[in-house]
């Protein structure tokens, strides 16, 4: 990986919004990180000669965020939130400012359709290979600001308490289940399937089976096994693209890039953070699940594979934005669990897309 390449293509879109036409999400920052981690550098400028055709100008603040409590979600005050990050990152150290407002967004998980955590995992992937680099840190900024100023809770979600402080040998814990694989197989789907996701986000109170279904994670004892927990529910989610991705096979990508982005962030956070972002990741790919999949899924399509290298150099032939980082996020499974069976996820996400 060039990191000159990347740190140059953060400042090109630094002057972009985080959203365009209205809502769309930017993914510039998210797939260009993704280009040049897996070493395809040469084609980061030429994608981005193409996307930022379409993005928007960074937007003006309003007045300084002062309440941040009362500015959450307020997609009004995205120059604010945007100010207020770059100040911060620019006065204390990037872990700090991540530990401080992780738990604060981590509620509103659903920001810009879980763009707002996905954003923030590129982020620090791209900060955790070079921590002097101030471009990465704006990236920083600028992803959390979208998630403070999109923070959307999922419906009927609720987070356990972040434990006290535990340090890192806190990671060590008694092996357990969560039962990832049961709970997805029981989500219950919407009825009314028109809208975007806020509408459909919305009707999932009126699902009866919808809370019953959102407990049925059991809750990490250990931050061991929360880790455990959302390496198996992004693995599951990737498998579960391959059944039901052909119902939306844009919107059910993030099933699986948001517990992903959760994953890759878990190491730069205090361990007693860990269950409370396992449960936040399952709400997110539970809802989007639940909003977006059919209510049966077919059987999964016969994709060529490859080696992972491979698999993702066709993802970055293709060139669309969620096909290339659904490929991102299922190398990372594959790594984590050596199934080769979620590598065909991104060559099927291709065909759809």
């Amino acid at each position: 990986m060039d990191d000159g390449i990347l740190d140059e293509a953060y400042r090109r879109l630094h002057r972009t919004g985080p959203e365009f036409e209205g809502w769309l999400s930017n993914h510039g920052p998210m797939a260009v990180e993704a280009l040049a981690r897996h070493g395809h550098d040469a084609k980061v400028h030429r994608w981005l000669d193409a996307y930022l055709r379409r993005l928007d100008e960074l937007p003006r603040g309003l007045r300084p965020i002062d309440d941040w409590r009362a500015a959450l979600g307020d997609p009004k005050r995205a120059g604010d939130w945007l100010a207020h990050f770059d100040r911060e990152l620019r006065e204390r150290p990037w872990r700090d400012i991540l530990g401080t407002w992780w738990p604060r967004l981590l509620p509103g998980i659903a920001a810009g359709a879980t763009h707002g955590v996905i954003r923030v995992g590129h982020a620090v992937r791209a900060l955790r290979a070079d921590e002097t680099s101030p471009d990465r840190r704006t990236e920083l900024g600028q992803a959390l600001a979208y998630w403070a100023a999109r923070w959307q809770p999922v419906p009927g979600a609720s987070l356990p308490p972040a434990a006290p402080p535990v340090g890192k040998s806190g990671v060590s814990g008694e092996n357990g289940e969560n039962g990832v694989a049961a709970a997805l197989a029981g989500l219950p789907r919407i009825a009314d399937r028109s809208g975007g996701i806020r509408e459909r986000l919305g009707r999932l109170p009126d699902v009866p089976e919808w809370g019953s279904s959102l407990a049925a994670l059991r809750p990490a004892r250990t931050p061991a096994e929360a880790q455990r927990g959302l390496a198996e529910l992004a693995h599951r989610a990737s498998l579960d693209y391959l059944r039901y991705g052909q119902a939306e096979p844009v919107m059910l990508v993030h099933a699986v890039t948001a517990p992903t982005a959760v994953l890759r962030t878990l190491p730069e956070l205090d361990p007693g953070l860990w269950a409370p972002s396992l449960a936040a990741a399952w709400s997110a790919t539970a809802a989007v699940t639940a909003v977006y999949a059919s209510p049966t899924g077919v059987a999964p399509p016969a994709v060529a594979t490859g080696t992972p290298a491979e698999v993702f150099a066709r993802a970055a032939r293709h060139g669309d934005e969620h096909v290339v980082k659904l490929a991102d996020a299922v190398l990372d499974a594959h790594a984590a669990t050596g199934d080769e069976r979620v590598l065909a996820a991104a060559g099927y996400a291709a065909q759809l897309i």
